[in-house]
């Protein structure tokens, strides 16, 4: 049984970085672009920038720039999230991206 928080939600590709606030630290987050499809994955225990991505070509691949982040938050909310990264697979503008974010309690 999982126990913490979960966030879910969709945000629209700009081809930039976009900060993510779900009020938690995610141990693990997935990306799913509908409009170019794609997987994307990140952990914790996983550098900044990196995730691992299955894209339409059928092949995983461990890219290490680009990817998704852990992002502290705005000072004013001390709010807390991630960052989807600039990959053109992954973010690319007006792309329709959905992402599930998980939390230890």
């Amino acid at each position: 049984m999982f126990k913490g928080h979960i966030s879910t939600g969709t945000v629209t590709g700009t081809g930039s970085a976009i900060n993510v606030e779900v009020g938690f630290e995610p141990k693990v987050v997935v990306i799913i672009n509908e409009t170019d499809p794609g997987l994307y994955v990140w952990t914790d225990t996983m550098a900044n920038a990196e995730m691992l991505k299955v894209t339409d070509a059928v092949a995983m691949t461990f890219p290490t720039s680009n990817g998704v982040s852990a992002y502290a938050g705005s000072v004013a909310t001390n709010s807390t999230g991630f960052t989807i990264g600039a990959d053109s697979d992954m973010n690319a503008s007006s792309d329709v991206i959905h992402y599930i974010a998980l939390g230890a309690e």
